[in-house]
């Protein structure tokens, strides 16, 4: 290390040399190396080195082309004849008949399923409202309670934990959760008036719930996912055709009006089975539509227009009276419920 450290003090590599080594006989006679200069490497020597391109013709236009559309691929038709027959055979699989009714639809959410995602909702509905639910010993609760009680009993669907609460808010609505949560708006009971009136608007409701049709439209917003994912790994745009007004005015609302309309058939037959008075049922959306305010057009609803509703329940009248001068007023509208829980149990 000693002389490895000399010889770098003498060529003047080290700051630290001491003069007195430098002195020795022995290091004055080793040979001096010429100082160092910077490397400096020009830009004309530099040209003599660069790579020359081996090929000098035009560039590689393979990929270019060759480049066919999406359509003519191969590829394209095996990923899309798999998925249409692993989704073809997925939906077919899950159709099923509404009873009463008597529609295809599509369903693959369980009633479970679709309990557990509406306790979510409730849980706001509760926080939202909480304050403004009357008691169960109101008149109004009382009065909502018993003609909920008697449609309840002629749907088979007594077997559920029901709940109805009345809002002390001036909507004129009703809506129902599923796994039996009903909720009413106080500004629609001077709309109902009576108990057949109620039983009208309480039938709709209950008959969303028989008909599941939370679950149908859960599952519908599935095979409009699917659809816009398969859009977009073809290459097409899904925005094209799901654009807001598309799909709002298109295909969720006229769908919603679907279900609408089915309840109220439903729910006809449901308040004619318990004995109340099917011509009620018309009287309250005729009284709806008296009530004043600017009705939404039905092409810009989720619900049909109350014209409509009464065109539509005055033509099922006849069933309806037919039912109700038959009916023992308890049990018979059973059989329709149990053909909604025999689909069920095929999850």
């Amino acid at each position: 290390m000693s002389s490895l450290w000399l010889l770098a003090s003498r060529r003047g590599l080290h700051p630290k040399a001491s003069p007195t080594l430098i002195t020795s006989p022995f290091i004055q006679r080793l040979p001096r190396l010429p100082p160092t200069r910077p490397f400096n490497w020009t830009p004309k020597q530099n040209a003599q080195y660069q790579i020359q391109p081996r090929f000098t013709g035009p560039k590689y236009q393979r990929f270019s082309q060759n480049k066919i559309p999406f359509y003519q691929s191969k590829r394209f038709w095996v990923t899309t004849g798999t998925g249409t027959v692993l989704f073809g055979g997925y939906y077919v699989t899950h159709l099923e008949t509404v009873p009463i009714s008597g529609r295809t639809r599509f369903m693959d959410i369980t009633p479970r399923q679709e309990e557990a995602m509406a306790k979510q909702a409730y849980a706001e509905i509760m926080s939202q409202y909480g304050n403004r639910i009357l008691p169960p010993n109101h008149r109004l609760s009382i009065f909502v309670t018993n003609v909920a009680k008697r449609i309840v009993q002629v749907s088979g669907m007594d077997d559920l934990k029901w709940e109805f609460h009345v809002i002390e808010s001036p909507e004129k609505n009703a809506f129902v959760l599923p796994g039996g949560k009903v909720f009413v708006f106080t500004g629609i009971i001077p709309i109902v008036q009576n108990e057949d009136g109620m039983a009208a608007v309480l039938g709709h409701e209950i008959a969303h719930q028989l008909a599941r049709h939370s679950g149908e439209k859960l599952s519908f917003a599935k095979i409009l996912f699917v659809v816009q994912i398969t859009l977009s790994l073809i290459g097409i745009d899904p925005s094209f055709i799901f654009n807001q007004l598309m799909l709002n005015f298109g295909i969720m609302m006229p769908f919603s009006r679907k279900c609408e309309t089915e309840a109220d058939s439903i729910g006809l037959q449901l308040m004619a089975q318990a004995c109340f008075d099917p011509h009620e049922a018309t009287r309250v959306w005729q009284r709806m539509e008296a009530s004043g305010g600017k009705e939404v057009p039905q092409f810009a609803s989720t619900h049909p227009s109350h014209k409509n509703r009464v065109q539509r329940l005055e033509k099922e009248l006849p069933k309806a009276l037919s039912i109700r001068s038959s009916s023992d007023c308890s049990t018979e509208m059973r059989d329709y419920a149990e053909m909604f829980q025999q689909v069920w149990t095929r999850w």
